[in-house]
């Protein structure tokens, strides 16, 4: 199989936001884009030609030397066994409105609670050097590490050369972060964690534990834009399975009849096919 084909059989939400962060990382830490140019500098968002483009190309940027290699590698890791086995994701652009909705949260707290208040009280874009702790796109690994945390939380997982329970992943990444870059690193990436919790109690635990509404449905255009209203194959690590088509009313109703043997009419020639009876108790 060629690396186009595996390309291609990798789920699409994924596949598209690692091949993003591929070559947005590569193009601005090799130097051919500059570093400026795609950063979430909220004056430059909101000016006379808004560079909207900030708000989506501040999350496709990984960190520098190692980081493009490891930081792609765990986005396509957990986002895959997200996307393709989580039980959470079962309808097609279930995942596609969870990446949107971690993205919203991101943007707010990291983006603008914790840097964007910096960032406008400064007359001129900071370091870049100063800003590399303030990936947005760490921030959205962390969320997607959370919740595959949170599927299985008792699941054993290798990192590095250690080996433990899902559930404390995402705080040994965090911890990794505190001791290789900065404490500052790991506030900003830990509103991935609060973005990715925030969605599991919207969508779980209030529901289930505070007789609440999920308020996260996944919108029908989204729907109908990833093949939901077609019968398409889900392909999962256990096999292929095929959505089941939902069955009109006259469709139940003449099955039911057919396969009792029982016509659900009135009258004479419904209780015909019933058959002669025999009375309690005769022969």
């Amino acid at each position: 199989m060629s690396a186009m084909d595996m390309f291609w059989e990798a789920p699409p939400v994924t596949r598209t936001i690692t091949a993003a962060v591929v070559i947005m990382s590569f193009a601005v830490h090799m130097g051919p884009l500059p570093f400026m140019s795609i950063i979430l500098w909220w004056p430059y968002v909101f000016r006379l030609m808004p560079q909207l483009w900030r708000l989506f190309s501040s999350f496709l940027l990984t960190g520098p030397k190692i980081g493009l290699i490891l930081d792609p590698y765990f986005l396509y890791k957990y986002g895959r066994d997200l996307e393709v086995d989580s039980p959470r994701f079962a309808q097609p652009g279930d995942f596609f409105t969870y990446v949107t909705f971690l993205w919203a949260v991101i943007l707010f707290t990291d983006g603008y609670l914790l840097s964007g208040y910096e960032f406008l009280h400064c007359k001129n874009p900071p370091n870049p050097r100063f800003l590399a702790r303030y990936l947005t796109g760490i921030a959205l690994l962390m969320g997607f590490t959370y919740t595959y945390a949170q599927d299985d939380p008792a699941r054993l997982v290798s990192f590095f050369i250690v080996t433990f329970q899902a559930k404390w992943l995402p705080y040994a990444m965090l911890a990794i972060s505190a001791i290789a870059v900065s404490p500052a690193a790991a506030l900003h990436q830990s509103t991935g964690l609060l973005a990715a919790h925030l969605y599991e109690f919207l969508t779980r635990i209030w529901p289930e534990h505070g007789n609440g509404r999920n308020v996260l449905q996944t919108p029908a255009f989204v729907l109908r834009w990833f093949g939901a209203d077609q019968r398409r194959p889900r392909v999962t690590s256990a096999g292929t399975a095929f959505a089941a088509q939902p069955r009109t009313q006259s469709a139940s109703t003449s099955g039911a009849g057919q396969s009792s043997g029982v016509g659900l009419g009135n009258g004479p020639q419904a209780w015909a096919r019933r058959g002669p009876g025999h009375r309690l108790g005769g022969e």
